[in-house]
């Protein structure tokens, strides 16, 4: 009980600490100590930094703020080990990306890509709550070193060895779903650049726990506590129109209040939630 006081009375402290450092009169002496914060190895996940106009300026911009134990990438070992409490439970914004790939599974849907799926998160927690068909091909693309870690961990834990690694995303090509939780952020391109590339777009494309703001796109860096890394945040009429533009419709949407984001000393960046899609191509 004590240890939770103290946490959540250093929670309180914290915000307010931040708050105060937002005062116009306070900013010139907070930039220097926030950004020295945010460089710290293995401290606050989600934390956020700056505002970039472009993928290429928010990566020089990871480079020199990172450090030998902090690297500007997410293609590492940590980077396979960090959801594995995920692969037994799901979060509660999992729920809608459960029922609408049940409905899919149903309607005879068979080739799932996983975008930036880790080493299976997705499917393997889904799976305690979905009854996978025999014939299921879950096909997932991530970095490198993230695909090494979950082609190890399958070998151990998918007796049915329905999944499979592809070294392109590009490999979403004639898929049935198109799936992607938490990972569009990540990407040096666009889901409407990929799907634009692809001679048989996926119909259906479930996207979850993706930073999108009302009206502003716009890159900043994250510290996901063991590297930082680039980060995009798109206008939400831009990912819809985008997606128009390629025959894809709303057939659902909604809001994951588990996450939020918020960048120093930028107001006009704050997303108090995170979105989901399902999109479907006629």
């Amino acid at each position: 009980m004590e240890d939770t006081r103290a946490d959540s009375l250093a929670t309180t402290l914290r915000t307010v600490a931040d708050a105060a450092m937002e005062l116009p009169g306070l900013r010139s002496l907070a930039r220097p100590l926030v950004r020295r914060r945010f460089q710290r190895p293995f401290g606050d996940d989600n934390s956020y930094y700056g505002v970039y106009g472009s993928f290429a300026e928010a990566e020089a911009a990871a480079r020199a703020l990172s450090t030998r134990s902090l690297p500007p990438t997410y293609d590492t070992e940590a980077a396979g080990r960090v959801y594995r409490d995920q692969l037994q439970r799901i979060r509660v914004s999992d729920y809608p990306l459960v029922y609408w790939l049940s409905r899919l599974l149903s309607e005879g849907r068979r080739r799932v890509f996983d975008l930036g799926g880790n080493i299976g998160v997705s499917y393997y927690g889904f799976g305690r709550y979905l009854d996978y068909p025999a014939d299921l091909r879950w096909q997932l693309h991530d970095v490198p070193a993230v695909m090494s870690a979950g082609r190890k961990w399958a070998a151990q834990h998918d007796p049915q060895q329905r999944i499979a690694f592809a070294d392109s995303p590009d490999h979403a090509d004639g898929a049935d779903v198109l799936l992607s939780t938490g990972a569009l952020q990540y990407l040096d391109y666009t889901l409407p650049q990929l799907l634009q590339r692809l001679s048989q777009p996926p119909p259906h494309v479930l996207v979850n726990l993706t930073p999108i703001h009302p009206s502003r796109g716009y890159f900043t860096l994250q510290n996901v506590t063991f590297a930082i890394c680039p980060y995009r945040v798109m206008a939400r009429p831009e990912l819809v129109a985008g997606m128009e533009s390629l025959g894809y419709r709303i057939v659902d949407e909604w809001n994951s209040r588990e996450r939020g984001l918020k960048v120093p000393f930028e107001s006009s960046c704050t997303i108090d939630n995170y979105s989901g899609f399902h999109f479907r191509r006629d």
